[in-house]
């Protein structure tokens, strides 16, 4: 009799592990490319580039060291509002302004000289390039600056003015009556649907996850603003899960991000 209780109860907890397992994670459900490319606010692609680059350069010349995060691949994605065509210009027309100017009296002028200046401005412009580069980097950015970036690629991923197209919404239901009411036409992009407003809660959660991590199980400020966040996102993934559940959008979202039954199902609790 003892043993067989005891093997009900082993076969129990082995099941109520096995149930965990498959919910998963309600902080952060299951980690996906996406939401590793949110920790430097990179494109999938373009952290996919500089990988394979370093391996060629590896490849090709051991001496020279690896792509930083300031090379030309990750230059198409910087922060500070700004674009790769705006920093080149800005550049170019910082080297122009500071060149050094030939002497006008070409008979006391002094080639050598002028040559020494000019290879001396080369790398006193060279080392403010990439300085700069290194300042407007996505790698070096603030984590709001980040969240700003991730904001945008949340909406242009998840946004139904982009979606529309290829992803099919629910099917209507049968016994919903048809409304001759046209809808409302889109203006601007889409940053109200529930979609993108899980994205980015989603990521404000990874940001606050991370920080309530290791030495800062004490913070009670943050760990207040993550149980209110999951709260929030779990009330949008209720309201998602009941109009779009099965639809392409819906299957859409929960892959890209990540998400499991344990995200809006039951109780979370924050330990």
């Amino acid at each position: 009799m003892r043993q067989r209780k005891a093997a009900n109860v082993a076969r129990q907890a082995e099941l109520r592990d096995q149930r965990a397992i498959a919910r998963g994670d309600p902080i952060r459900g299951v980690t996906t490319p996406f939401i590793e490319s949110f920790d430097g606010a990179l494109p999938q692609e373009s952290k996919a580039s500089v990988d394979e680059a370093s391996c060629q350069t590896v490849a090709e010349s051991p001496e020279e060291p690896p792509p930083s995060a300031a090379n030309a691949l990750e230059e198409d994605h910087i922060g500070h509002f700004l674009n790769k065509l705006e920093l080149q210009e800005s550049l170019e027309n910082s080297r122009k302004l500071n060149e050094p100017i030939a002497s006008p009296n070409r008979a006391t002028a002094d080639p050598a000289k002028e040559a020494a200046d000019a290879r001396e401005y080369e790398e006193k412009y060279k080392i403010a390039q990439e300085a700069v580069s290194r300042i407007v980097s996505l790698a070096n950015t603030s984590s709001k600056e980040r969240l700003r970036v991730n904001t945008q690629r949340i909406i242009k991923t998840f946004g139904r003015h982009n979606t529309d197209g290829h992803l099919r919404p629910k099917a209507p239901s049968v016994q919903q009556p048809n409304s001759d009411v046209e809808a409302t036409p889109r203006v601007g992009p889409d940053t109200g649907s529930s979609e993108v407003q899980i994205g980015i809660l989603t990521a404000k959660i990874r940001v606050l996850a991370n920080r309530y991590e290791g030495e800062n199980r004490n913070d009670k400020v943050n760990k207040r603003n993550l149980r209110l966040l999951l709260h929030r996102r779990q009330k949008l993934l209720k309201y998602m899960h009941k109009k779009e559940r099965g639809s392409e959008r819906w299957l859409n979202m929960i892959e890209t991000l990540g998400l499991t039954e344990a995200t809006w199902k039951g109780q979370i609790e924050v330990r």
